[in-house]
């Protein structure tokens, strides 16, 4: 599934993210969602999220 579409992103889906300071390196994090952060239906560089971690940072992909 496509993490830059809100409609496939709700809370306690397993996804991986980008965090910010890993954008360079392209290092994702694996967790739970918590809170979807990012209003829009679309966004190019992924959905943002808060993962039960409380890590913020743009769904890159949903574990199936």
């Amino acid at each position: 599934m496509d993490g830059r579409n809100r409609s496939n992103i709700e809370s306690g889906l397993e996804v991986k993210i980008v965090l910010k300071r890993d954008q360079r390196s392209g290092d994702l994090t694996e967790g739970i969602i918590q809170d979807i952060l990012t209003n829009s239906s679309f966004h190019p560089h992924g959905i943002k999220v808060r993962l039960e971690s409380g890590e913020v940072g743009r769904v890159k992909e949903i574990s199936d």
